[in-house]
């Protein structure tokens, strides 16, 4: 009989990262007794007697303050005298128990105490780490999980102490952005000024106790060497797609949510040229493009609690057609008028590059083509290529799962798909469509298409080698590429 092997814990990759001079430890790692990777957090250079130390500053801080509740304070101005007001009070505090503090480790000792009691605690650290997506809190007794670029979903090692607590960093999001959470209005979407999303809920509306969904903004967004490196697509992919976007075809990203469209969008633009306008259309600013592209950024805005001041997709999406723009990119397309919009604007000759919730190119034309959205499928022929992005949620991998082009009927005809098996993107089919409009758009026999798409992969490859992977260094490549002044070396 076979010994059993005894599982011992596995450090899948460690970094550091530092919030107001506090050196922080980032340590995901597997455990044989839990189900998934742990990411674990702890503060390097803060010893476990001083914070034993700094633990009893916090109690007598709490104790002599009466812990005044931020919440009561309506404006963030006052939330900052009295914040100030704190700051020296545990200043005070500290240089008590440690007189011979230097000016440095005393300002991170008060950030420290400070975000533990008047911020949102831990949950700094993992806002400042970029390499995650999203931060929950599903209760207190349950602890904050993460989603991370690399490993996907992660248990943290870190618990909120109380409901009460909880509900404060909501009420704290809030107050920032002039929303409010209350029993009354028990759910809350924000924006906040950093970019990332926000959404609480209170108990008793989720069951088991008040919860926090922190959608990240990424400062360091995906670029196309990014999505090549980690296998999100296939060099041969990316050329084609390349190839539509600079002939101005436009393309719809379909996936489901968390699958990657929105980062998939992003990616598209990488290949914009630098002598025409883009307007981009987002419930939440997301995207990222590169500095030396003409972009107008519009957001949506919900209305004021009077229901007045509201700005829809659609307001922005007509209005953008004012702004003399050669490239439109769309959030998402959920309405029936959005969609309507979107394709007048393909047919009066602006590319539009856009994202629609569905998991492959058949059910992409059958959301479009039935309610809420319900457009006539011939009026589809003017959309040149679907391009699906899917997540394994076992794995956490997303990967471009189909490029499928439309034909003049509508229907669509997948010209690459995804080997799970294999790990690899395939070629099913050749294009005819794509194919058709370029020759007649460019006058280009398919003999210098096919060369032009060489060419493209041969620069993708040139990129990805050289680890150009920043989004301003790939537009700048890119621009050279269009203005004939791109060497490779």
């Amino acid at each position: 009989m076979a010994k059993k092997t005894e599982e011992h814990a596995e450090v899948l990759e460690k970094y550091a990262i530092e919030i107001n001079n506090i050196l922080v430890e980032i340590k995901v790692e597997t455990d044989p007794k839990e189900p998934v990777p742990i990411y674990n957090v702890s503060i390097a250079n803060i010893s476990p007697t001083t914070k034993i130390i700094l633990e009893k500053i916090r109690q007598e801080f709490v104790s002599k303050m009466n812990m005044v509740d931020l919440d009561k304070f309506e404006s963030a101005e006052e939330v900052l005298n009295i914040r100030e007001e704190f700051k020296k009070e545990i200043h005070d505090l500290i240089l008590k128990y440690f007189p011979q503090t230097n000016p440095e480790t005393l300002n991170m000792l008060v950030n420290y105490l400070l975000e533990e009691n008047l911020g949102l605690g831990k949950i700094e650290i993992l806002l400042k780490d970029s390499a995650l997506e999203e931060i929950v809190v599903n209760n207190h007794t349950d602890p904050v999980w993460v989603y991370h670029r690399r490993h996907g979903w992660l248990v943290t090692n870190i618990l909120i102490p109380s409901e009460a607590r909880i509900r404060h960093f909501a009420t704290m999001i809030g107050r920032e952005v002039g929303k409010e959470i209350t029993n009354l209005n028990p759910l809350m979407d924000a924006h906040l000024r950093t970019g990332d999303r926000v959404n609480a809920t209170l108990s008793p509306i989720s069951n088991k106790g008040n919860t926090i969904t922190i959608r990240k903004f990424a400062d360091d967004p995906w670029t196309i060497t990014k999505f090549i490196k980690e296998g999100t697509i296939s060099v041969e992919a990316a050329a084609f797609i390349w190839l539509a976007i600079q002939n101005e075809l436009s393309i719809l990203i379909a996936g489901g949510t968390g699958s990657g469209k929105t980062s998939m969008l992003n990616v598209v633009a990488n290949f914009f040229p630098p002598n025409q306008r883009i307007v981009s259309i987002e419930d939440t600013r997301e995207l990222v493009l590169p500095d030396d592209l003409h972009w107008v950024p519009m957001e949506t805005r919900l209305p004021n609690p009077e229901g007045k001041g509201g700005v829809t997709m659609l307001d922005l999406l007509v209005n953008s057609l004012r702004m003399r723009p050669d490239r439109i990119i769309v959030g998402e397309i959920r309405r029936k008028k959005e969609a309507e919009v979107m394709l007048e604007a393909m047919h009066t000759g602006h590319s539009v590059y856009a994202t629609v919730h569905a998991n492959n190119a058949d059910e992409t034309i059958k959301r479009l083509t039935n309610p809420p959205i319900d457009i006539p499928k011939q009026m589809l022929s003017a959309l040149s290529l679907i391009v699906v992005q899917n997540r394994n949620r076992r794995t956490g991998k997303r990967r471009t799962l189909q490029v499928a082009e439309i034909g003049h009927d509508g229907d669509p005809k997948v010209l690459l798909r995804y080997s799970a098996q294999k790990d690899v993107i395939e070629k099913l089919a050749d294009s005819e469509m794509v194919m058709e409009r370029l020759m007649l758009y460019t006058g280009m026999s398919k003999e210098e298409i096919t060369f032009d798409l060489k060419q493209k992969v041969r620069i993708l490859k040139w990129l990805v080698r050289k680890g150009v992977e920043d989004v301003n260094q790939i537009g700048l490549h890119i621009a050279k590429y269009y203005t004939g002044k791109l060497i490779l070396e």
